[in-house]
């Protein structure tokens, strides 16, 4: 009996010594993991992507002013029929002219009071102003700007000034908007494993993660001052950056 007594007495030390060896384990778990909570590192991802134009579009417009709508009308219809008629003799298409409606402006009077010597006088206006644009559509985006100089250059040579200006369609932000994240999300966990090694630790899973607003550089747009942007018209450069927290263990 006194040996099943001691026998007994051991089994529960060791229970209770087992008991209190796993309960220190889990503590300590418990304490390290709710202090790998705070050891976080926030890193920055930037993705940049040049973008070439689709399309170009070649604007011509001239105007005519003056009182007699008749005459202004025909001025505008003789002009226009000697651009297209130029154009086409130089290698543009037809189909590739998009001729809108002439814009008419009546101001429905012939004076206006304008100030002059320092008093106010009637001065004699144009009542009429026609308006004529056409459109040249181009898929050579690369040397529409070069185009553009020479048409100018001859059109004034031949006694038909007008005013030319390019534009350009570029592919809709969301066709790479999902390969752009991807690229800050992977250069941003790369700034954060370095990181982590400089640290003696390891990068963890993500705790939080912030995708920046997509920007364009180029002729129309530009970053903040000191980055660098594309010189060409035909190109602009998407930019993303990316603001992830990541865990460390």
């Amino acid at each position: 009996m006194e040996n099943k007594s001691v026998l007994k007495s051991i089994i529960v030390g060791i229970s209770i010594l087992l008991g209190l060896s796993l309960l220190g384990f889990f503590i300590f778990k418990g304490l390290k993991t709710f202090s790998d909570k705070d050891r976080v590192v926030t890193v920055k991802g930037l993705a940049e992507m040049d973008m070439t134009a689709t399309s170009a579009i070649i604007d011509v417009s001239f105007t005519f002013s003056g009182d007699d709508l008749k005459d202004l009308i025909q001025q505008t219809e003789k002009k226009k029929n000697a651009i297209i008629d130029y154009l086409t003799k130089h290698g543009i298409k037809k189909e590739a002219i998009t001729i809108p409606t002439i814009d008419i402006t009546d101001r429905q009077k012939y004076y206006e009071s304008q100030w002059k010597n320092g008093q106010q006088v009637q001065v004699k206006i144009d009542r009429y102003t026609i308006e004529q644009r056409l459109s040249i559509q181009s898929n050579d985006v690369v040397n529409t700007e070069a185009t553009t100089a020479r048409i100018k250059l001859d059109l004034v040579s031949n006694d038909l000034t007008s005013n030319l200006y390019t534009s350009y369609s570029f592919p809709e932000l969301n066709t790479i908007k999902p390969q752009l994240i991807a690229e800050s999300t992977k250069n941003a966990r790369i700034a954060g494993e370095q990181f982590a090694n400089d640290s003696q630790a390891k990068l963890g899973k993500i705790k939080t993660a912030s995708q920046g607003q997509i920007t364009i550089a180029g002729e129309y747009y530009d970053f903040e001052e000191g980055n660098q942007k594309p010189n060409e018209q035909y190109l602009q450069k998407a930019r993303v950056v990316s603001t992830i927290v990541f865990f460390l263990e």
